[in-house]
């Protein structure tokens, strides 16, 4: 079964594997040539008393044979290996694609580690099982059955050991090999949870270090390398057994017909050539089946990785996905009323009956700021991933500018979109790296003018190297207000007209805060925007603010109307109030509340 599903991803490379078969073949016939050859030389010179000279042609002949044969196994194996190498390559690729396509909503519930063994490791290990096991399934079925006939026509008693005793090697590796499935299927999944554990340490060696708690994680990796250990030592001993087995099945059937033939050789009812070519063919009768008991132990890890790449290929996407013949509206136009986005009765359920957003209506008219606010876990990530393509609405339809949100060029509206998070990504690279990530082609002069606005000049400045200054992944080396501000000039150079924003100044001390702010301000005029707010100061920037709980939008309007009138909002304002008042302390008397109603 997993054969076949691993050949329906590798067509492009079966006339590869074809060819692997087909040289193997040729080579199969060279060697029963060359058993030929050497009968007639040995039965020449000890029975016909032929001379040196007699049979000089005949060893010629024998050595280009022996030459030939050697030329096409040496192809076979290039052959095969430029095919294995060729299906990492395509099958890396179509992992990684596949990955992006399924987006955040299925990495993130994923454990890193094991994905990236999955991805390099695994798809390495497919190699033995591309390169050998999969052309020796086909040589081990053709060239015995051209030995097979061989025999025969010389001595049919042979050929009926063969016969009998081959189905049993095959039936005594079928069950081997299951209980070898079973083994690598528990190497590989130690082999995971290690990955995933050390990637997991690594993240958080800074926590576990605070707490006190990195030699309990050294001990903890440690116990798990012991059970990769255990399981790797477990594959290896039938691995072995198997091969023991293999290689006694098929001695006792050569030593068999040996024994025939000798019997018959001695009482005259059998010549000396024919049983000479048989002897000389039975161990190449029975060396393809043991080559696919070896090769399918040397690869079976690969047969597992395989499943593990294959079952992730076969997730469909959560997301939209690029339709490269979708619509492309124009947002820069002056209909401002093709221009917004809809919300039209838009739910979604990670699980069946279990709804993270349900029946969602509401529009962003082009220019408007709407804030979302809620308590944790009341959908307001969930719309975010909506809007950008990484969810798709399990009921109702998104729309923008009047056009469904599946029918567009997902890509394209992507690119209308700028998203600032609450701890934004940086990547192992220079500044200016992690700069043109939203526009690959900008200028030197293009960085600075965006890091200006974001008030992340002044500190790029004084670094050694200026834009060309390395920072390490996660942006070690910055601080958090840094990072914020290097991520919102990444929105200025980007330029959308379209603001996603996850509360960028959470987290943030007092001289950051102000800053990204001053920043946003600049940032937020003439776009459009929707943010995720748990500062009181961004509640007020809105325009309009949704206020969402439990997945349903449980009021809507502006600051001063929720006040009034929504016990849930209200709420919701004094755990902001109290969370500002704890990192951001106020003069006394002092109600955030009560000015922002009173100004509106």
């Amino acid at each position: 079964m997993m054969n076949r599903r691993l050949v329906s991803q590798i067509k492009w490379v079966r006339h590869l594997l074809a060819l692997t078969v087909g040289l193997g073949s040729v080579a199969g016939l060279l060697m029963i040539g060359q058993a030929l050859l050497l009968t007639h030389i040995v039965g020449g010179v000890f029975l016909d008393n032929l001379s040196r000279t007699q049979v000089w042609p005949a060893l010629w002949l024998l050595l280009g044979t022996m030459a030939l044969r050697a030329l096409f196994g040496w192809l076979s194996e290039v052959v095969a290996l430029r095919a294995a190498i060729r299906v990492k390559e395509q099958l890396r690729m179509q992992l990684f694609a596949h990955l992006f396509r399924l987006g955040p909503a299925f990495v993130h519930q994923e454990q890193s580690g094991e994905l990236v063994n999955t991805a390099f490791e695994g798809i390495e290990q497919l190699e033995p099982y591309l390169a050998r096991y999969l052309p020796q399934v086909s040589l081990s079925t053709l060239i015995p059955l051209a030995i097979l006939v061989v025999a025969f026509t010389r001595d049919w008693l042979s050929g009926i050991i063969m016969v009998v005793t081959a189905p049993i090697i095959v039936l005594f590796m079928i069950l081997i090999g299951k209980t070898a499935q079973a083994a690598a299927d528990k190497q590989w999944r130690a082999m995971s949870i290690l990955s995933a554990h050390f990637f997991d340490v690594l993240r958080g060696i800074s926590t576990l270090k605070l707490l006190n708690r990195s030699q309990f994680q050294a001990s903890v990796v440690e116990r798990v390398s012991e059970d990769y250990r255990k399981t790797t030592m477990g594959t290896l001993r039938i691995a072995f057994l198997s091969s023991f087995v293999l290689e006694l099945m098929a001695t006792l059937g050569t030593a068999m017909m040996a024994v025939a033939i000798g019997l018959r050789l001695l009482s005259g009812h059998m010549t000396f050539a024919d049983g000479f070519v048989v002897l000389l063919l039975a161990p190449e009768f029975y060396a393809p089946i043991r080559a696919i008991g070896t090769q399918y132990h040397a690869s079976v890890s690969g047969v597992t990785a395989a499943e593990r790449i294959l079952d992730i290929l076969s997730i469909q996407p959560f997301g939209l996905q690029d339709n490269p013949e979708g619509k492309r509206p124009d947002l820069h136009r002056s209909d401002r009323h093709n221009q917004q986005i809809e919300f039209q009765d838009v739910s979604f359920a990670y699980e069946p009956d279990r709804h993270a957003v349900r029946h969602l209506n509401f529009s962003i008219a082009p220019g408007e700021k709407v804030a979302i606010v809620g308590a944790t876990g009341s959908g307001k990530s969930t719309v975010v991933h909506l809007l950008l393509g990484f969810l798709r609405p399990s009921s109702g339809c998104i729309q923008v500018a009047g056009v469904p949100l599946e029918e567009l060029d997902i890509q394209w509206w992507r690119e209308q979109v700028s998203y600032v998070a609450q701890t934004p990504h940086l990547f192992h690279g220079t500044i200016a790296d992690n700069l043109r990530i939203a526009k690959s082609d900008a200028s030197l002069a293009e960085l600075k003018t965006a890091c200006k606005m974001a008030s992340a000049d002044e500190f790029i400045d004084r670094l050694p190297e200026g834009y060309d200054t390395l920072v390490g992944e996660m942006g070690i080396g910055l601080s958090g207000g840094q990072i914020q501000r290097l991520a919102l000039a990444r929105a200025f150079l980007k330029g959308s007209r379209v603001l996603v924003l996850d509360e960028p100044t959470a987290n943030l001390d007092v001289v950051n805060e102000r800053r990204i702010e001053a920043a946003l301000d600049l940032l937020l005029e003439s776009r459009t925007a929707l943010v995720i707010a748990h500062r009181l100061s961004t509640i007020y920037r809105a325009d309009r603010i949704l206020v969402f709980d439990r997945g349903a939008i449980a009021g809507a309007g502006r600051h001063g109307e929720l006040v009034q009138n929504n016990p849930h909002y209200r709420e919701l304002l004094r755990a902001y109030q109290g969370q500002e008042s704890q990192s951001h302390p106020v003069g006394p008397g002092r109600d955030f509340t009560t000015e922002r109603t009173k100004a509106e």
